[in-house]
């Protein structure tokens, strides 16, 4: 039986690794800064096709939660915009110093995505989860996912992950940053396993791709299985 490439993730070095990045936006999309405002757009208009959002006609969400926020990109430049509060979850202190204080920050949880537990007095109209996956197991993602099932408001609630994916058809293994890059068919039998349904997905366009450039980004929007 073939070895499983999530087997092979070691969490402690992929905090050596993000601790050892610069705390800017450079650092955060190494070394493609320049991606942020297409990258912020397409997910604005993805969330928009959600019914979500600040514009006439959309709603804006009460509670939104960021997990693996680092410097609190997508935080700042999207989700304050369409969310009353957001609450991030980062393990690498450093990257969440700056979002101290900043309006529609509430809390900041320094810790890995396969530590956090749900509050009980929270509930998120939505969860976004973006270029952070790839350090967790299979197993760790599928329990992570279900604990933002459980935080989901019942009615109207959604999770967002948008993440590369492989271009070989395998899940691939990358060591200097100890992550694991999935396949879409791996992702979609992760959904299952945590009880989640696919209500949408599209491809982000605008990005750079061949050589020297990105891997394809995929967004998909999770709603809990009736």
């Amino acid at each position: 039986m073939a070895t499983d490439p999530s087997s092979l993730i070691n969490k402690d070095d992929g905090i050596k690794y993000w601790e050892s990045i610069d705390a800017d936006v450079n650092g955060m999309l190494g070394g493609f800064a320049s991606i942020t405002k297409v990258d912020l757009q397409g997910s604005r208009n993805f969330l928009a096709k959600l019914g979500v959002g600040n514009k006439t006609g959309l709603r804006r969400a009460k509670n939104a939660l960021e997990g693996g926020a680092g410097i609190g990109r997508i935080t700042q430049g999207l989700l304050v915009d369409v969310a009353e509060q957001v609450d991030v979850i980062e393990p690498v202190a450093k990257f969440t110093a700056g979002l101290e204080g900043k309006p529609g920050v509430r809390s900041i949880y320094n810790i890995g995505l396969e530590e956090w537990e749900v509050a009980e007095d929270v509930q998120y109209d939505l969860v976004w989860i973006q270029w952070c996956v790839g350090h967790l197991t299979d197993e760790q993602l599928v329990q992570f996912l279900e604990r933002c099932k459980t935080a989901l408001e019942p009615d109207a609630g959604f999770i967002v992950l948008k993440e590369n994916n492989s271009s070989s058809g395998v899940d691939v293994f990358d060591e200097i940053d100890s992550s694991v890059t999935r396949d879409d068919g791996t992702f979609r039998d992760i959904f299952k396993k945590a009880g989640l349904r696919l209500v949408k997905t599209e491809l982000q366009r605008g990005f750079p791709r061949g050589a020297g450039g990105l891997l394809p980004v995929r967004m998909y929007a999770l709603r809990p299985e009736k």
